[in-house]
């Protein structure tokens, strides 16, 4: 499952560097537009290939609360990857003398730095297997405790 996880991740940032280098570099959007924008199309590409392939042989949420838990998890990491941006754009423009390809190396690690907090949040929380339709809450008490469920 990490293989696939990883491999969507890639294809997913592939989309997001190369539309933030477009939208920043080529056409000067501002820093955080560009982040937002580009990470919001990483996460629609993520999502759809995630929930079709990394994880699409555990059962399935309606895709529709799936899809809002893989929004949180991926708005608290553009959260975390706007500040990393933010506060790196500045020193690696400067080191590099040219403050578009030092946004970009900025982005890169943020983008390291995520990959982290989203494998995890989403393997624990978004595409966790989802409980049986029939199993109430005092049964998943009971099985939880290892107690028989009696009918």
């Amino acid at each position: 499952m990490i293989w696939r996880f990883l491999v969507v991740g890639i294809l997913g940032t592939l989309v997001d560097v190369t539309l933030f280098t477009a939208l920043r570099v080529w056409l000067g959007v501002p820093t955080l537009g560009a982040n937002s924008i580009s990470y919001s199309a990483g996460i629609v590409n993520n999502f759809v290939l995630h929930r079709g392939w990394t994880f699409a042989h555990q059962s399935r949420k309606a895709v529709g609360v799936q899809f809002s838990q893989f929004a949180l998890v991926s708005l608290s990491a553009l959260i975390l990857n706007n500040a990393l941006v933010l506060l790196l754009a500045p020193w690696f423009g400067a080191l590099l003398a040219d403050a578009g390809y030092g946004a970009l190396i900025a982005k890169v690690c943020a983008t390291g730095v995520g990959l982290g907090w989203n494998f995890l949040a989403n393997r624990i929380w978004t595409f966790r297997d989802a409980p049986p339709p029939n199993l109430t809450a005092e049964h998943a008490l009971r099985l939880a405790k290892g107690t028989p469920r009696v009918l």
